[in-house]
C-alpha cells in the first residue's frame, strides 16, 4: 500500500530510523545502495570536473548549486511535514490490528489488566535507545516496561526484573537483584535517560550471552528476554539470537515505532506468532506476553480464563526507490564553452506499508456481564471477573437485577375481561388464567389498595369474580382456577358495552368498594372480533372508565381501535412473551392517566418539524401544538431531559439547541414563537444537519445519555432521507417517524429502519391521540443500555476506548479528557482517562455529574479559543 511518495533526483533523505539512505546530487547512498540519483558527471552536478573542462557561462554553476542548496532545503522542510503527516494517518491506521469485534478488543485489554504472575522467573528488559527509535518511542518503550510489571509479582523469591538499554554499546541500567519490589522497580524505569547511538542490536545479545543474567539466579529457574526494538539493527544478529536459543532463553520480541517484524520474527523464540508483539498498545501486549508464558511458568488468572488464536495482521512502513525513467540532463564537454546534452536515470524514494497477517493468542476473560443479567434497562457493572452491580432505572430495583418494584400502590378498581370464545382455544384460555395468576401474585400484597374482579366473554358475558370479593389471596387463586371454557363466538363490541353499563355498579357486593377509585378495565383477546368495536371507547368514556387491551401482536390494529390510544394496548410476540409484559400492565394500570413522560431518564430530544408548502399552514400550527404538549411530559433540565427543535422546508433551520433552554417555561416560550417557512420540503437536508449540527458533543449531546429524533412530516421530501437516517442510527441516535397522511410504506420503512419506530396517521386531527403512544416508545428506548462512545465524545479527531461503565479519549496532537486542548511541547500527546467525576458508570443519576463536567469542558475549550 502506498502511502506516501517522497523527494526525487537530487534531494538527500533520511529514512524513519534516522540514517541518511542517499546523498544530494549523485553520492552513494548510506547503505551502500545506488545513489538517490546520477544525473552523469561533469557540470554543476558533478562533484568534480575534468581536466580541460570549463564551466558554462560566467557564475553559471555557482548560480545552480545556490538554486539547488535552495531547492533541497526546501524539500527537507516540505519532508518534515509529510513525516508528520504520515506518522498521524499511520496512528489512525494502526500498526497492528486484530480482526475481532470491538467487544473482544475490551474483554483483551480489560484481562491484561487483571494478569499477574507470580512464579520464579527472572526477567531481563533490552530496550532499544538508539536515534533509529527516538526520544519518544524510547519513553513509550519505558512506559510498556512499567506496564508489564504490573502483571509481575516482584520479589527477590519470585520475580526478578532487571534492564539493559543498547544502541552503539549495551549498558547495564540496573542487574535484576538491584530493586526488591514492583514500585521501586517502576520508579528506576522511569527514571532511565535516553543515550542514542547506532542499533547495534546483535551487539547488545553478544552482551548477554557473555555476561548473562546480571544479579539473576543462573538459569536455576526460567530466564524471559524481552527485546523492545523497531527491529532494525545495523549489525548482524542471526548468530547471537540462535545461541540465546539454544541456552533455554525465552526472547519476546517488541516492536515500538514503525517496526520492521521479519527482523522481530528472528530475534523472538519459536513460534514467532506467540513471542512477537506490538509494544505500542501496552495492555494487549501484556496480555499477549502473559497468554505465552501460561501454562508453562504463569499459572492461569481464573479457572474460566482462556487463550484463544484470532486472526491478526501487522503493518510496517518501508522505504522502497524506484526507477521513473530517463531524463535529458547537461554534461561537460572537452570543448571550451560547450555542454553536452545526455540522458541520466532518474530515481525516486516512496514510503510504503508493509502488511503481515499472523494469529494473535490472547487471553480472554469471561465478563459477568456478558449474561446481561441486568433487567428492564439496568446497567451492568462489572466488578473484577466474576462479581457484578446493577445500576438500575426509576421504578425498578425490586431485586438485585433490576426487577420492576410490581407492587401496585396506586389505589384502582381493576376488572379483568377475559375471551373465552373458541377464537382463543382452550389453550389460549388456560394461558389467560395462568397470566392473571402470576399477574396478581406479582402485584399484589396484603395491604394492596386494589379491589380485582374478573368478568369472561364469548357469546355472553359472566362476572364470576365480583369486583373486591375476594380480599385473601388464596380465595382468589382458587376462585381463577375454577373459571370455565366457554367456546363462543369472539363477541368482544358487546362485552365492552356490558361491562361499562354493568361491570362496575354500586350493588350490596360492593357496598365496601370506594367509589373515589380511578376504575379500570383490563381486556385479554387473542381473536378478532365478530362485531363492531367502533363505540367502545365511547362507551368507556362515558362511563369514566380507562381501557387496557392485551393481545397478541396481529391484534394490535384492533386493540388500538378499541381502546382508542395506542398507548393503552400492550401486544407480546410468542405466548410466552405474554408473561414478559406483567411489569408494563403494572406500569400502565398505575399511569394511564398520568403520563409523566421518561421522569428521572435522561434523553437528548430533537423534533424536526416539516414546516414545508405541502404540510400548510394550519397543519403545521398542529404539528406546532403537539411538540409543544410533548414537551409538557418532560423535565426539561441539564441533568434530564434536553429538547432541540429543528424546522425544515428546502433547508433545515435550528430553533434551538439542546442546551439553549434548561426549563420547560423556556421551552414552550420558543416553540410559541416558531415560524412557518412554505417552501418546499427536504427530510434529508434536516437529517443531515442534525447530524452534524445538532446532535454532536459541541452541540450539547451527553455521552451515556440515549438520543432520539423524532420526524413529523406529512410523507414528502423524504427521497434523500434514507441515508442520513441510517448515519444518525450508526451514530447511536434512534429515528421516530411519525406520518400523518398518505406515503408509501417502503420508503417509511427505509428512513425509520424499522415498523417499530414508525407511526402512521391518517390525519392530523388524530395525531394529539397518538401522543401518549409516541412518548412511551420514546422513553421505552430511552432505558435502553447506551454506548457513551455513540456519537463520539473526542473532540479533535480524538479516538473513545470504551471501558465497563465508561469511556477515555485518545488524543493525537490534543489534551485533556475530550481533547480539547492543543499540545503546545513535549515528545507525544497524552491520551488521558477522565477524572473521577467524569469517569462515571452510565445511571440516570450518575450522570447529572457528568453532565456538568462535560460543560465545564466545552466552556473551557470556548475560553481557549
Amino acid at each position: 500500500m502506498n502511502l506516501l511518495e517522497e523527494g526525487s533526483g537530487w534531494s538527500g533523505q533520511r529514512n524513519l530510523a534516522g540514517r541518511s539512505e542517499a546523498t544530494a546530487g549523485g553520492g552513494g547512498a548510506a547503505d551502500g545502495s545506488e545513489p538517490l540519483s546520477q544525473p552523469g558527471r561533469g557540470g554543476c552536478g558533478s562533484s568534480s570536473t575534468q581536466k580541460g573542462s570549463r564551466p558554462g557561462p560566467g557564475g553559471a554553476c555557482l548560480r545552480s548549486r545556490k538554486e539547488h542548496s535552495f531547492i533541497t532545503m526546501h524539500l527537507l522542510s516540505l519532508r518534515s511535514i509529510c513525516i508528520f503527516l504520515l506518522s498521524q494517518v499511520l496512528l489512525v491506521l494502526g500498526i497492528q490490528e486484530i480482526h475481532v469485534d470491538p467487544e473482544m478488543i475490551s474483554k483483551i485489554s480489560a484481562a491484561g489488566k487483571l494478569m499477574k504472575c507470580s512464579a520464579s522467573l527472572d526477567v531481563l528488559f533490552l530496550l532499544d535507545g538508539s536515534y533509529s527509535i527516538g526520544k519518544g518511542s524510547f519513553e513509550r518503550s519505558k512506559h510498556f516496561a512499567g506496564k508489564l510489571c504490573d502483571a509481575l509479582d516482584i520479589h527477590p523469591d519470585r520475580v526478578r526484573v532487571g534492564m539493559i538499554q543498547f544502541s552503539s554499546t549495551p549498558h547495564l541500567e540496573f542487574p535484576l537483584d538491584s530493586y526488591l519490589t514492583k514500585q521501586e522497580v517502576k520508579e528506576r524505569i522511569k527514571r532511565t535517560v535516553f543515550r542514542g547511538g547506532t542499533t547495534e542490536t546483535g551487539r547488545a545479545l553478544k552482551y548477554i550471552l557473555r555476561k548473562g543474567f546480571s544479579g539473576g539466579r543462573n538459569s536455576s529457574v526460567p530466564e524471559v528476554l524481552i527485546i523492545i526494538s523497531d527491529g532494525r539493527s545495523q549489525d548482524s544478529l542471526v548468530m547471537p539470537a540462535v545461541q540465546l536459543k539454544e541456552r533455554h532463553i525465552t526472547v519476546f520480541a517488541m516492536g515500538i515505532k514503525f517496526p520492521r517484524w521479519e527482523e522481530l520474527h528472528v530475534l523472538a523464540s519459536e513460534p514467532p506468532e506467540q513471542h512477537v508483539l506490538f509494544a505500542g498498545d501496552a495492555d494487549d501486549a501484556a496480555n499477549g506476553l502473559y497468554s505465552t508464558l501460561t501454562g508453562s511458568v504463569c499459572s492461569i488468572t481464573a479457572p474460566a480464563c482462556k487463550v484463544e488464536s484470532h486472526p491478526c495482521e501487522r503493518r510496517t512502513l518501508e522505504t522502497v526507490k524506484e526507477l521513473t525513467g530517463n531524463y535529458v540532463c547537461w554534461k561537460g564537454s572537452k570543448q571550451p564553452n560547450a555542454v553536452q546534452a545526455s540522458l541520466c536515470p532518474f530515481i525516486r524514494w516512496k514510503r510504503v506499508l508493509i502488511k503481515h497477517p499472523s494469529r494473535c493468542f490472547r487471553t480472554v476473560c469471561p465478563d459477568p456481564c456478558d449474561s446481561q443479567p441486568c433487567q428492564n434497562g439496568g446497567t451492568c457493572v462489572p466488578e473484577g471477573l466474576d462479581r457484578y452491580h446493577c445500576l438500575c432505572l426509576v421504578g425498578y430495583g425490586g431485586d438485585f437485577h433490576c426487577a420492576a418494584k410490581l407492587s401496585l400502590e396506586c389505589g384502582v378498581d381493576l376488572l379483568f375481561l377475559v375471551d373465552s370464545s373458541a377464537g382463543v382455544t382452550l389453550e389460549g384460555f388456560l394461558r389467560y388464567k395462568a397470566f392473571l395468576k402470576r399477574f396478581l401474585q406479582a402485584v399484589m400484597g396484603q395491604d394492596s389498595p386494589v379491589n380485582v374482579g374478573v368478568a369472561q366473554f364469548d357469546d355472553d358475558v359472566r362476572v364470576p369474580i365480583e369486583l373486591g370479593q375476594h380480599k385473601d389471596m388464596f380465595s382468589l387463586m382458587k376462585r381463577i382456577d375454577a373459571l370455565n371454557f366457554g367456546g363462543g363466538r369472539t363477541l368482544t363490541g358487546r362485552a365492552l358495552q356490558y361491562i361499562a353499563q354493568h361491570g362496575f355498579r354500586s350493588t350490596p357486593v360492593f357496598a365496601d368498594v370506594q367509589d373515589d377509585l380511578p376504575r379500570m378495565v383490563v381486556l385479554l383477546t387473542d381473536s378478532k372480533s365478530q362485531d363492531s368495536v367502533a363505540e367502545a371507547p365511547k362507551y368507556m368514556k362515558d362511563q369514566n372508565l380507562f381501557l387496557i387491551g392485551v393481545g397478541s401482536s396481529l391484534m394490535r390494529a384492533e386493540l388500538t381501535k378499541v381502546t382508542g390510544n395506542p398507548q393503552h394496548t400492550i401486544v407480546y410476540s410468542d405466548p410466552q412473551d405474554l408473561f414478559n409484559r406483567i411489569s408494563e400492565l403494572q406500569r400502565k394500570i398505575c399511569s394511564v392517566d398520568n403520563a409523566e413522560g421518561c421522569q428521572a431518564q435522561s434523553l437528548d430530544l430533537v423534533f424536526a418539524v416539516d414546516a414545508s408548502s405541502r404540510v400548510g399552514l394550519e397543519n403545521f400550527l398542529h404539528l406546532r401544538h403537539f411538540v409543544r404538549s410533548s414537551c409538557l411530559h418532560f423535565t426539561i433540565n441539564r441533568d434530564v431531559t434536553q429538547i432541540a427543535l429543528v424546522i425544515y422546508g428546502s433547508k433545515a433551520h435550528t430553533v434551538f439547541a439542546l442546551t439553549t433552554h434548561t426549563s420547560n417555561s423556556a421551552v414552550l416560550q420558543a416553540i410559541d414563537q416558531v415560524p412557518f417557512l412554505g417552501d418546499s420540503a427536504s427530510a434529508g437536508n434536516a437529517l443531515l444537519h442534525i447530524y452534524g449540527d445538532v446532535m454532536t458533543v459541541q452541540r450539547g449531546v451527553r455521552p451515556g445519555v440515549n438520543k432520539v429524533v423524532v420526524l413529523l412530516t406529512n410523507g414528502g421530501g423524504l427521497e434523500d432521507a434514507a441515508a442520513p437516517a441510517q448515519q444518525l442510527r450508526h451514530n447511536g441516535i434512534l429515528v421516530f417517524v411519525v406520518v400523518i397522511g398518505d406515503a408509501q410504506r417502503d420508503m417509511l420503512l427505509r428512513v425509520a429502519g424499522s415498523p417499530n419506530y414508525l407511526v402512521h396517521i391518517s390525519s392530523y386531527e388524530d395525531l394529539q391521540n397518538y401522543q401518549g403512544f409516541i412518548i412511551e416508545r420514546i422513553c421505552e428506548e430511552a432505558k435502553n443500555p447506551v454506548n457513551p462512545c455513540k456519537p463520539n465524545p473526542c473532540m479533535n479527531q480524538g479516538v473513545c476506548i470504551l471501558g465497563p461503565g465508561s469511556y477515555r479519549c485518545e488524543c493525537h496532537g490534543w489534551e485533556g479528557p475530550h481533547c480539547e486542548s492543543r499540545v503546545l511541547r513535549g515528545d507525544s500527546p497524552r491520551s488521558p482517562v477522565l477524572p473521577p467525576h467524569s469517569h462515571v458508570q452510565w445511571s440516570p443519576r450518575g450522570l447529572q455529574h457528568f453532565s456538568r463536567a462535560f460543560q465545564h469542558t466545552r466552556r473551557h475549550l470556548d475560553q481557549r479559543h
